[in-house]
């Protein structure tokens, strides 16, 4: 990772206070980048925006990034504060793993505009700032459940499958105009909503818990969870000139549980 490689560039990232997305906002800030950092609970969001002050200009904005109006008035204040959005990492998400017949609509519709309702929306209110400056890095949070389909999370499957069709088509769009459009797909990563899943699942399998977790961490052929940082390190190099002809990729970092050729 280059030291100061991202100085001057404005990069806002969604569901930043904690696992994958508060690994992200440090990578970028140690990149020099100046950070708007989006969460739902103001703690743990004080608590990131401190310790990323030692590094660069960061101002932590608590807000449902499912809620259109609120990320409006987020996006007006953020590019207000720091002047335009220059990289965008749509990392929120939401999962709920359950038998297909008991998602019931509102579940459903969750997972749909939290993993990929959100980012279409924050896309369309950033990309004219990144079209007039002629620059920009569009980096989708997607998942190996993007790539490949699990069992119990039909509606997560199905919203990151979306995102990684968004990433595609759009890339192709803007393939001229400066501005590049990728996904980051993780596979099973040592977080917060991993070990949620955990629980869960161990509760519905009379399972216990470690055996559960070892599970998932044998999906991946390297016999791990993914770290958070690892993520991190690949958005950054994907925001840096070096990866300008990365272009409309659903980048797996997984330790090669799931290859697409």
């Amino acid at each position: 990772m280059d030291p100061k490689s991202l100085v001057g560039k404005h990069a806002l990232v969604t569901g930043a206070s904690r696992g994958i997305g508060a690994a992200i906002a440090e990578a970028l800030a140690q990149a020099g980048a100046r950070l708007t950092l989006v969460a739902r609970k103001l703690q743990d969001l004080e608590e990131r925006v401190e310790r990323l002050r030692a590094w660069t200009e960061v101002q932590g904005e608590v807000g449902d990034v499912a809620d259109p109006q609120a990320m409006e008035s987020l996006v007006h204040r953020a590019q207000e504060r720091f002047g335009p959005v220059a990289i965008l990492v749509n990392n929120a998400g939401f999962v709920l793993t359950a038998p297909f017949l008991e998602i019931n609509e509102e579940l459903w519709q969750r997972h749909i505009e939290v993993n990929l309702g959100a980012a279409y929306r924050l896309i369309r209110l950033l990309l004219p700032g990144m079209l007039e400056m002629g620059w920009g890095r569009i980096i989708n949070i997607s998942s190996t459940a993007g790539l490949t389909g699990y069992p119990y999370a039909v509606p997560y499957c199905a919203a990151k499958h979306g995102l990684i069709g968004l990433t595609r088509a759009l890339a192709l769009e803007l393939a001229q105009r400066g501005i590049t459009v990728n996904a980051i797909c993780p596979g099973f990563t040592d977080t917060d909503l991993l070990q949620a899943s955990v629980l869960r699942v161990a509760q519905r399998t009379a399972r216990a818990p470690e055996a559960v977790l070892e599970l998932f961490a044998r999906r991946n052929p390297q016999g791990r969870l993914v770290r958070p940082e690892e993520v991190a390190w690949a958005v950054v190099w994907l925001c840096s000139e070096k990866a300008a002809a990365i272009n409309g990729q659903a980048i797996a970092v997984a330790g090669g549980e799931v290859m697409v050729g």
